[in-house]
């Protein structure tokens, strides 16, 4: 079963930040080809997406896998669709801002 893949506001904001910052750093076509790299990744959840490591202690139903040892993906699964959370890059501490998001 294959299963859609979507991007919370917030993970396409931290891919644009990210997006960003490596475009300052270095270069618009390292930028390109790094993030473009990440949301090919992220959709292919939707062919294995239990993948990663479940975070319940975190928030329910989170999952979290790694990119090129650089960045976490956070994501749930449900029925038919794996949401992508997050995209935190660098040691940015995703525990906390997850944890703060699911705060009511």
């Amino acid at each position: 079963m294959t299963h859609r893949v979507v991007f919370a506001p917030e993970a396409e904001d931290q891919l644009a930040a990210l997006y960003r910052y490596i475009a300052s750093a270095s270069s618009t076509d390292i930028a390109d080809r790094f993030t473009e790299a990440i949301v090919q990744f992220c959709e292919s959840l939707s062919t294995f997406p239990r993948r990663g490591h479940k975070r319940d202690d975190v928030r329910p139903g989170l999952r979290v896998t790694n990119f090129r040892k650089r960045v976490i993906v956070a994501f749930v699964v449900d029925a038919d669709l794996v949401s992508v959370l997050g995209v935190f890059y660098g040691g940015q501490d995703y525990e906390s801002i997850l944890q703060e998001d699911a705060e009511p």
